[in-house]
């Protein structure tokens, strides 16, 4: 299988850190996010799997429209619960000895009240695995969130979790991973540009 990791378009407002499961599409992002639909134009897509939040199944809704395809939400590539950080602006968690302990020590750091980004990487990577059956040797495109995108990334190409953010994934990206029986391998990071795979 062929898994665009895709991470959604420009949304709204990005100074703040949580699921916000109502964050739309800023009209910068409704542009990305109909520039990504042209630029899958001449890839074979399968499937469309999303994230449920409103700004990633509206990423996909474009990507879905020009490719006539159905859109799957699926829980497992949910934004990382953000517990008692849900809303709550970057700069003021900046101070925050959490926060600086959470984006150093991602791999043993649980958010007070939320994820460990462990959790995270288990349950995109078992969906993952379990689109790989279903989808053998196809293309499917899967809408979600940057650290989500990151926690597959480091499981498939072995970088540890604590290393995460030193992987750019922007707006409206599509980082293409194959995962085989013999294992993975990534063959596009953070790409913008049109793909023929």
């Amino acid at each position: 299988m062929l898994a665009l990791l895709i991470r959604h378009a420009q949304a709204l407002a990005q100074d703040r850190i949580g699921l916000r499961a109502g964050l739309a599409l800023s009209e910068q992002g409704e542009q990305q996010a109909a520039a990504l639909a042209r630029r899958l134009q001449r890839v074979e897509i399968a499937a469309i799997f999303s994230s449920p939040l409103r700004r990633t199944m509206q990423t996909a809704e474009i990507i879905a429209a020009a490719h006539d395809l159905r859109i799957t939400p699926e829980q497992a590539l949910i934004e990382v619960n953000p517990g008692d950080w849900e809303n709550r602006p970057v700069k003021e968690l900046a101070g925050d000895p959490e926060w600086s302990r959470y984006n150093s020590f991602r791999s043993g750091t649980r958010i007070p009240g939320g994820e460990m980004m462990i959790e995270v990487q288990a349950r995109v990577v078992t969906f993952l695995e379990r689109a790989a059956r279903d989808f053998p040797g196809r293309a499917v495109a899967i809408v979600s969130h940057a650290d989500v995108i990151r926690a597959a990334l480091c499981h498939y190409i072995g970088i540890p979790l604590d290393l995460s953010l030193r992987i750019e994934i922007g707006p409206a990206s599509v980082s293409v991973l194959e995962v085989e029986p013999w294992g993975a391998r990534l063959r596009e990071l953070n790409h913008g540009g049109d793909l023929d795979l």
